[in-house]
């Protein structure tokens, strides 16, 4: 039997913590559920309305124990109070997309919260450790999953070919401008999605200019919601750009061979936005190489593009089993014009010698390793960018796995992400599709079975 008396007065939270030890000791159970009220301090004057946001949210008996006594008071910091200003939720809500940080100043605790659409509103984890996105513009169709998704990724083209300019999706063509496509897709998703948006033109403009945009991006979405999209340029520069807009919109140039700035545009972009407080979405990264290289410039996201990419293997890994199972040329001569279509070969090779278009083929099979497990589905840029986040010092940085559709594409993610050798990087995993893609995985043909079923059932026809 233990036993104690109190020669001072003691703190309540002292008295809580004295007793659940000796209760410990005794060996009995505890299922105490604690939360920031328990704390008992009396709130900074003035902030009562901002704390009532905190006060039931959740503590766990160590966190308890560690700010016993260290405190006098209870506020909020500036950046709590801006977020709520932001983001105006009902009274005694913490809006979706931060998350609660504690920290102390002159005997004060300090409730803050800082940007993480890993939670959900009052400070809930998401249902899952991977994350989802949509690929869209759409209004219409990004509202009915507004409250699924964590991020949503556009470019030009899915603003304006795919909704602007297309009458079937610009119902009415009520939206006339990228601004006010963004703006109404701000006013659906809420807080709690990321939105990265993509600069019209990284070639034709000055580092003020690009600032420039990306800022009225940031005042139209928030500092909290808005991720600049920074594309890979590659051999592309402001001189041949105007190439890919006339001609046969072709470059002569192979896209392994860029100038040194021209390859390190993207990353010095990304560095200059990141220097001016915005957040980075990395993108058009299709290779696992660029991806090392990428994390040089501490973006917040890195992409890896699936599908095309693996249909293209596909098509290459075909003409070259026709030319080894035939030995006729005229499978390397199909092959070439299909490299040069898809850009592996520049316009001006399109007489490119049939052996070294064989070379270049299976060099470009072997470094996807496309006839091993590894990138057989294609998904090896997707390990091996999930290699190197979890030995990066970057623990904010996530992967978007993007540009996905097919048949496979999705269940071969599900599965790679729940494997004992990934599943501990689920947490830093981002899959964006179009909402129609992803709305396929949430039905099977059973559904119908069994709703004709239960239907007539309910409808006394059983």
């Amino acid at each position: 039997m233990w036993s104690y008396k109190l020669v001072a007065p003691m703190h309540f939270l002292e008295i809580a913590w004295y007793r659940l030890v000796m209760l410990t000791r005794k060996g009995e159970i505890m299922n105490i559920n604690w939360t920031i009220n328990d704390l008992g301090l009396p709130g900074v004057s003035g902030e009562e309305s901002l704390l009532a946001r905190v006060k039931n949210l959740p503590l766990t008996f160590a966190e308890i124990s560690q700010l016993s006594g260290r405190a006098d008071r209870i506020g909020v910091t500036r950046a709590f109070r801006k977020v709520i200003e932001t983001f105006p939720v009902p009274e005694q809500e913490i809006p979706a997309g931060f998350k609660v940080v504690l920290s102390f100043a002159e005997r004060v605790l300090r409730v803050d919260l800082v940007r993480d659409i890993s939670y959900d509103k009052n400070n809930c984890l998401r249902p899952t450790k991977v994350l989802f996105s949509a690929d869209s513009a759409n209004p219409y169709e990004i509202a009915p999953i507004r409250d699924y998704i964590a991020n949503l990724t556009c470019n030009p083209g899915i603003i304006y070919d795919l909704f602007i300019n297309n009458p079937d999706a610009n119902v009415g063509n009520h939206f006339k401008t990228r601004d006010e496509v963004m703006a109404e897709i701000g006013r659906i998703l809420g807080s709690g999605a990321d939105i990265s948006v993509e600069l019209n033109d990284p070639f034709g403009k000055s580092d003020s200019e690009l600032l420039e945009e990306a800022e009225k991006f940031r005042e139209m979405l928030s500092e909290y919601r808005v991720v600049i999209k920074v594309p890979h340029t590659g051999v592309v520069n402001a001189n041949n750009v105007g190439n890919l807009l006339a001609g046969d919109k072709r470059l002569n140039m192979h896209y392994n061979s860029p100038a040194t700035e021209d390859a390190f545009r993207g990353h010095r972009l990304a560095l200059l936005l990141r220097e001016h407080g915005f957040r980075v979405n990395f993108t058009l990264m299709f290779e696992p190489w660029q991806a090392a290289l990428a994390l040089q410039a501490r973006p917040y996201f890195i992409n890896s593009f699936i599908r095309h990419r693996l249909i293209q293997s596909k098509t290459i890994d075909h003409y070259l089993k026709l030319y080894q199972n035939t030995a006729d040329k005229k499978y390397l001569e199909q092959l070439r014009e299909f490299m040069v279509d898809k850009d592996y070969l520049p316009g001006n090779q399109a007489n490119m010698d049939l052996d070294t278009v064989f070379n270049e083929a299976e060099s470009i099979l072997k470094h996807r390793q496309f006839r091993t497990h590894e990138g057989a589905d294609g998904l090896d840029a997707v390990r091996q960018n999930l290699r190197l986040l979890r030995e990066s010092n970057l623990p904010d940085t996530r992967l978007i796995v993007c540009s996905i559709d097919g048949n496979d594409n999705y269940p071969d993610i599900d599965r790679l992400l729940s494997t004992n050798q990934y599943s501990d990087m689920a947490g830093w995993v981002v899959v964006t599709a179009e909402p129609r893609y992803l709305a396929r995985f949430t039905s099977a043909n059973q559904v119908v079975s069994y709703q004709r079923r239960f239907l007539n059932a309910a409808n006394g026809m059983g």
